[in-house]
């Protein structure tokens, strides 16, 4: 038999899996369930990249929640490779709130204090939270982990956190929390390797994906972070509106009759790529548009994000490298450029023919600023918190 750590990552729309070796090493398989409560669509990987087959996975047309998803995906898992035994799962969870500073194991009381974060991060930690129940419900002996996304954050110093709003709300835990910890968790460790002793420098970390956020690293610890609160805050979105002006919530409660409800869906489902262009989430797809709100929508999204990354630099007292990841940030060569071209006045310049072959460096030789794009890989940092929690003594 061999000894497995299950890793889950449930988001909104998606239910992303791998396997680990309870040891070391790298994933044994991966894959995805995407378009959840839709169209759900399943895939996977073993280690060699190879496809899997859906085989036994039976995924309800309309599932929508992770009761269905979750004893499927563990009943495909055991018929798939009947030589695994889970030794433990490692979940992402997005919000841990101010106390956790790390990755914790899962006990009742800890999921009573995650379930009073939902309100803070309504379109992930529900998901969440049902896939730890899930697993509990299944296999109700096996250790389980939960890695947060601020937790990466909590390094920030204090005037990074702080909103300009009575003490006594900011003593409530009225701050900036930030968010995809995980992922600039992955990107710091992977930096000495790519720039040596200007790992520790002044680092601008940007996680362009369909949730959007940046992050300004010092010494490989976060200083600074587009997302605030909520992960509403900072970068237009696909569907997210990111930054806005609070005065247009109080228009839209005061002289449109929207109700709290109403402004949830409108800032969370409808705006970010898909509100202004009026056509699609997907960079992809308006990449390819020639509707002239697609290209509206991009340049919108390529200005805030060069605007927020100048202004990251300023907590770090100047910029020494740019880090493009996650889905946007790791494959469009387009919205790179774009947003560099924006910054040339920094000594930010891009070598063409690297960043379209999607290069690991993108940087011109002159470019006072090292520009680099490495994949983050948030499942690989959930598995080793969760063999390091897990570990016999």
């Amino acid at each position: 038999m061999t000894d497995a750590i299950l890793v889950l990552n449930a988001g909104s729309s998606s239910l992303k899996f791998a396997v680990y070796p309870a040891g070391t090493g790298n994933a044994i398989l991966k894959g995805k369930v995407s378009g959840i409560g839709t169209e759900p669509v399943f895939s996977a990987t073993d280690a060699q990249g190879i496809a899997l087959r859906q085989g036994n996975l039976q995924i309800p047309k309309q599932a929508s929640d992770r009761d269905d998803l979750v004893p499927a995906l563990l009943e495909w898992l055991f018929v798939q490779r009947p030589d695994i035994r889970l030794t433990a799962a490692g979940h992402r969870v997005v919000h841990g709130g101010l106390d956790h500073k790390g990755p914790a194991r899962v006990t009742p009381r800890l999921l009573a204090e995650l379930a009073a974060l939902v309100p803070l991060a309504p379109m992930h930690q529900p998901h969440s939270l049902a896939a730890i129940e899930c697993v509990a419900q299944a296999l109700p002996d096996l250790p389980q982990i939960a890695c947060f996304d601020t937790a990466f954050h909590r390094s920030m110093p204090r005037l990074a956190q702080l909103f300009a709003l009575p003490r006594e709300m900011s003593a409530e835990g009225v701050l900036r929390y930030g968010f995809h910890g995980l992922s600039y968790d992955y990107i710091a460790g992977c930096l000495p390797h790519h720039l040596g002793n200007k790992a520790k420098g002044r680092v601008v970390v940007a996680h362009l994906g369909s949730g959007a956020s940046m992050c300004a690293l010092k010494n490989r610890q976060s200083v600074a972070t587009s997302m605030g609160f909520t992960a509403l805050d900072g970068l237009m979105m696909g569907r997210r509106s990111g930054a806005l002006d609070p005065g247009v919530v109080l228009y839209l409660m005061q002289e449109k009759g929207m109700s709290a409800a109403d402004i949830t869906k409108l800032l969370y489902e409808r705006s970010g790529l898909l509100g202004v262009s009026g056509i699609s989430s997907d960079m992809g797809v308006l990449e390819t548009s020639t509707v002239p709100e697609a290209q509206e929508a991009i340049d919108l999204f390529c200005a805030r994000a060069a605007g927020e990354l100048a202004s990251l630099a300023t907590y770090v007292g100047g910029l020494d490298a740019i880090v493009f990841t996650a889905g946007i940030g790791e494959n469009s060569a387009r919205i790179r450029s774009a947003i560099c071209d924006r910054l040339g006045w920094m000594g930010v310049a891009l070598d063409t023919s690297a960043n379209t072959q999607n290069a690991t460096r993108i940087s011109a030789i002159w470019s006072d600023i090292d520009v680099l794009v490495i994949s983050t890989n948030e499942e690989a940092v959930v598995a080793d918190a969760t063999r390091a929690l897990t570990r016999p003594a």
